[in-house]
């Protein structure tokens, strides 16, 4: 009788340790910190945040309408802004480094702005 609850016990374990180690994939193909994406556990999702001057978020120097940095209406990659790019995974702790080897963000001593 030991011997089968022992099994048993063994069978439940195997299954369950099978199930856990399922290779889960990123089903999530949209990349663009700027589009709209379902997102489920394990999918990468991206997000961007953007490095320029505090009146590069303003339409035409217009102090009451500041813009997200993914609106095409702004000239950000004209401006000398700077975008750091991310693609964590759901559920998934990360530490987000933005290499400063080329790139100072103390620089610009504007804004930084997050692409959702």
């Amino acid at each position: 009788m030991a011997i089968f609850r022992t099994a048993i016990l063994m069978l439940v374990l195997l299954s369950t340790m099978a199930l856990l180690a399922e290779p889960r994939s990123d089903t999530n193909r949209v990349f663009s910190p700027c589009s709209d994406a379902s997102l489920q556990r394990s999918d990468g999702f991206s997000f961007g945040i953007a490095f320029s001057s505090r009146t590069s978020f303003f339409l035409n120097n217009n102090n009451s309408l500041q813009l997200s940095p993914c609106d095409r209406r702004l000239s950000l990659s004209s401006s000398n802004s700077q975008l750091a790019l991310f693609r964590p995974k759901v559920d998934e702790i990360s530490i987000l480094t933005i290499n400063t080897t080329n790139f100072s963000p103390y620089e610009f001593v504007g804004e930084l702005a997050m692409m959702p």
